[in-house]
């Protein structure tokens, strides 16, 4: 019998508050099944990578690539994280020292090619000889790939292509997938070839895996809350004769030397790659979720002039923070930590107000908010610019608004996503202005007066 153990990450979203600690989690497992003569993999399933930290932010996520590589990881796969959130040069260089294998079968180059660090999969071979065979596939944001330069294709599609040669030259397929559990639950009842599916995007854990039908399907939540194994006992014929998954919790893993310290030295390398000069301020530019601050005017002004529309909206609760004095990068960066891009909506008058109805509702400000590339907490007020409020009539740039008109509205895309105003905005054509976020249009709009 032959023991072949697989260790996997996923969603860890740059949380390097838990990275050291899990690190030399991984550096014991490594070190004791190789004593023990027993096979070791370790994959992670992708967005490792997440602009929200300053670590991240500053080395344009070579720095995690780096983390990756000092643990000794066989393969990952991307994440939207990595695929939609960084510029097209930045991802498209973002492996070049990698020590591991690329895995995605569905990413491609404008021109239908692999870019040079993917491969769709790989074949593992075991001391025993056991062909080890790994496809990864992420999750399916064909609009905004192809924004960015990259051509993306339905993932069960091209599943359904690799799976022949995958059947030829491996004795086991391991699926690594950041398309949600929903999606991994469909692929386990349909490709019975698959063995193992190592899950993510949908941040679910499951404490011992789920069989569906004899494919085994593992995932470790998010955040670095979990590191999953896998154990398959495989026979001389190359046949698995078990399958086992565990998770082991973040709290459970034991506390390492110097643990605070490493954190802190992330944030403080952060920082100071971060410390460049963005403008000095006469006056400080506040912030508050529940009330309109000069800060939240003037981010919803600058978002209006750079996508150049009629008018704009933001939610207060975008900003977590003051400025005041100089301002860095990093300062930015800390009060408006979310991946959000601008967005362009065209709406007739009639559909702006419903929108705008809605979001002067005494609920929305209070509503928590989670994923959707927002880091905050509570969603705060709405603020605007080009749009005014009197005596219960709606105004857009001083004339009142009209039923028939045409007028473009600017917002952060998460209220595109389909989870907002749902009366109007999930069948309307949506301009994504990629790849700045919004913190680098309040620095566009504070450059200029340095």
């Amino acid at each position: 019998m032959e023991t072949i153990h697989i260790l996997h990450t996923n969603d860890f979203h740059s949380h390097l508050e838990h990275w050291p600690r899990i690190h030399h989690y991984l550096m014991e497992k490594k070190k004791y099944y190789h004593t023990k003569g027993e096979e070791l993999f370790l994959f992670d399933i992708g967005d490792f990578i997440d602009r929200w930290h300053p670590y991240t932010e500053a080395t344009k996520g070579y720095g995690n690539v780096e983390l990756l590589n000092k643990s000794g990881y066989t393969a990952v796969t991307i994440g939207n994280n990595e695929g939609v959130n960084l510029p097209h040069d930045v991802l498209d260089h973002l492996y070049d020292q990698a020590d591991f294998d690329v895995l995605n079968a569905n990413l491609f180059q404008a021109d239908g090619k692999y870019p040079d660090w993917v491969k769709p999969y790989h074949i593992y071979s075991t001391k025993k000889g056991t062909k080890v065979g790994v496809i990864g596939l992420t999750a399916y944001f064909n609009h905004l790939y192809n924004l960015l330069g990259w051509e993306i294709t339905e993932p069960i599609s091209e599943l359904k292509k690799w799976m022949e040669p995958l059947k030829q030259e491996a004795d086991i397929i391991i699926l690594l997938s950041h398309l949600g559990l929903r999606d991994d639950e469909y692929i386990a009842a349909n490709f019975p070839e698959i063995d193992v599916i190592l899950g993510a995007h949908t941040h679910h854990f499951l404490e011992q895996g789920k069989a569906v039908g004899g494919t085994l399907i593992g995932a470790a939540g998010k955040f670095g809350n979990f590191v999953g194994e896998v154990t398959l006992t495989v026979n001389e014929e190359k046949t698995i004769q078990e399958k086992e998954a565990i998770l082991f919790s973040f709290e459970e893993l034991p506390e390492i030397p110097n643990e605070q310290e490493q954190i802190n030295d992330f944030l403080k390398k952060g920082k100071e790659l971060l410390n460049q000069q963005v403008t000095i301020l006469n006056e400080p530019l506040l912030h508050d979720p529940f009330h309109e601050t000069n800060l939240a005017k003037l981010l919803c002004k600058a978002l209006r002039d750079w996508c150049k529309t009629d008018c704009a909206m933001i939610n207060a609760g975008l900003l977590l923070g003051s400025l005041s004095g100089a301002v860095t990068t990093f300062d930015l960066l800390t009060i408006c930590p979310h991946p959000i891009n601008p967005c362009v909506v065209k709406l007739t008058g009639e559909e702006l107000e419903k929108i705008l109805v809605e979001a002067n509702g005494e609920e929305l400000p209070h509503r928590e908010i989670k994923g959707l590339g927002f880091r905050g907490t509570v969603l705060g007020i709405f603020v605007y610019d080009g749009i005014q409020f009197e005596g219960g009539r709606i105004f857009i740039h001083q004339k009142p608004i009209a039923a028939d008109q045409i007028y473009t509205l600017a917002l952060p895309d998460m209220f595109t996503f389909g989870h907002f105003f749902k009366e109007v905005l999930p069948n309307k054509q949506k301009d994504y202005l990629l790849p700045e976020f919004l913190r680098d249009i309040l620095k566009w709009e504070l450059e200029p007066h340095q």
